[in-house]
């Protein structure tokens, strides 16, 4: 599967990102990459089954003015609801002052407390949870406002500071959307179930799960 990756801020530089998906690729994933958001076309989303948003409103590491015009939230809107699919990972959620992919996303970054231990605790029976168990790691432990339309949660996050949604889907139109909270480390990722949750994602966004 050909994926179309936007990663790269001024707190998520893109070599965790990239560390992260890099193992996937013994699946058949192949991965095209915006690092520098002012150097990109909306057109490109077409040609992609899958698109991953890694980025909070930063146009690189380096730069830190904004890229999500109103424009380009209605791209994204656009490629969802004509058939794409959108995974949403940890910074991808800093979005909550937005008019169009705030509603889309169906939830956005708050805050988040110092790094702690997070237990990710996955819902069972949940066909994007196949394979994947509990596991504990350290990272930046996200606190979520959802939208109100939002009800398919499949993952939660718990520390010593509550516990939040960290995975849920949404459909809008005829394409998929799925919100993963983890990761702000690279350790994160490369948990063996954290690659199992993310192939599981992918799949079911682009719509090539197996039934």
């Amino acid at each position: 599967m050909h994926v179309l990756v936007f990663a790269d801020d001024f707190w998520h530089p893109a070599v965790t990102v990239r560390g992260g998906l890099a193992p996937l690729a013994a699946k058949g994933y192949t991965f095209d990459w915006v690092e520098d958001a002012a150097a990109w076309s909306a057109d490109a989303l077409s040609d992609y089954p899958l698109v991953i948003l890694s980025k909070l409103d930063n146009v690189s590491q380096a730069d830190k003015t904004s890229w999500v015009t109103p424009e380009v939230e209605q791209a994204f809107a656009d490629y969802v609801r004509g058939g794409g699919g959108l995974l949403v990972l940890h910074s991808g959620t800093v979005y909550k002052e937005t008019d169009v992919l705030r509603p889309l996303l169906g939830g956005t970054f708050v805050q988040h407390p110092p790094q702690c231990d997070v237990v990710v605790e996955p819902k069972a029976g949940h066909p994007l949870t196949a394979g994947v168990s509990a596991f504990t790691a350290m990272d930046e432990h996200y606190h979520i406002a959802m939208e109100e339309d939002v009800s398919d949660v499949f993952l939660t996050t718990t520390s010593e500071h509550g516990t939040q949604p960290g995975g849920w889907t949404r459909t809008e139109g005829a394409g998929r959307v799925c919100v993963l909270t983890p990761g702000h480390n690279v350790e994160v990722w490369l948990q063996p179930a954290f690659q199992v949750l993310l192939d599981n994602a992918m799949r079911w966004c682009a719509g090539s799960e197996e039934d």
